[in-house]
């Protein structure tokens, strides 16, 4: 909600919010109306309404609509509000936590086949020579490791965490980072640490493979430090 007129909107947003509370389980007008009693677009609307849904004043419920107060116990929060809520080096710490076992379990699974694909993936990666390209075979590296699993769940969870990158806040903060490492420090030490992943899982070792994949993460944590990100909590106390 940086813009003037997001601040605008979200200031009107409240207002109406505060007149409906006073009825429990009062319900706000559909999104088209509502952009539409409030003079903006609705993409300006779903700005306000997750502002405010983060500081609960309203929730939310897909199909059902959109509702004043707090949410009522047993509603689980959408994954959404809590991914935007989340700082990137927070997102750091479920990689490390999730993305180790994925590739140890791809180690004892992979045929040789799929590992060929990963080595060749990480080799591609080397030659890379602009940001995009790099990124899009990095992001297609570690969700093959997820899909040498077969894992549907695991899968899944790799997916929704490369979702989590397109949000703004990872972007501004990865901007910064790539800008202090540069295309070429970025390539080649992911390269090498790509590698040394698509080895171990070739040769069928799920605590290198595990191990490697820890090292990789924790060389993207330091970099992010290293460019002003300050650490996760549960970091800070083992560092």
């Amino acid at each position: 909600m940086a813009s003037k007129r997001g601040q605008v909107v979200l200031s009107e947003l409240r207002g109406l919010v505060a007149e409906l509370a006073s009825e429990v389980g009062a319900r706000l007008p559909a999104e088209r109306t509502l952009a539409r009693q409030l003079g903006c677009s609705r993409e300006t609307l779903r700005g306000a309404l997750q502002v405010l849904e983060r500081e609960g004043e309203l929730w939310r419920h897909v199909g059902q609509g959109t509702f004043c107060g707090p949410r009522p116990l047993g509603h689980p929060i959408r994954e959404q509000i809590l991914v935007q809520g989340a700082a990137p080096m927070q997102l750091m710490q479920a990689r490390m936590t999730i993305e180790p076992s994925v590739a140890a379990e791809a180690a004892r699974l992979a045929t040789a086949e799929q590992a060929a694909y990963l080595a060749d993936l990480a080799q591609r990666g080397r030659r890379a020579r602009t940001r995009p390209e790099s990124e899009q075979l990095d992001a297609t590296f570690h969700r093959g490791i997820a899909e040498v699993t077969g894992n549907p769940i695991l899968l899944g969870l790799l997916d929704f965490l490369a979702g989590v990158r397109r949000h703004a806040a990872w972007q501004r903060e990865w901007e910064l980072t790539y800008r202090r490492l540069g295309v070429t420090e970025f390539t080649e030490r992911h390269s090498v640490q790509h590698e040394a992943i698509a080895a171990a899982i070739s040769r069928r070792e799920p605590g290198r493979a595990a191990a490697a994949m820890r090292r990789h993460l924790e060389t993207i944590s330091e970099a992010m430090r290293a460019a002003g990100l300050p650490a996760a909590p549960d970091q800070s106390r083992r560092a």
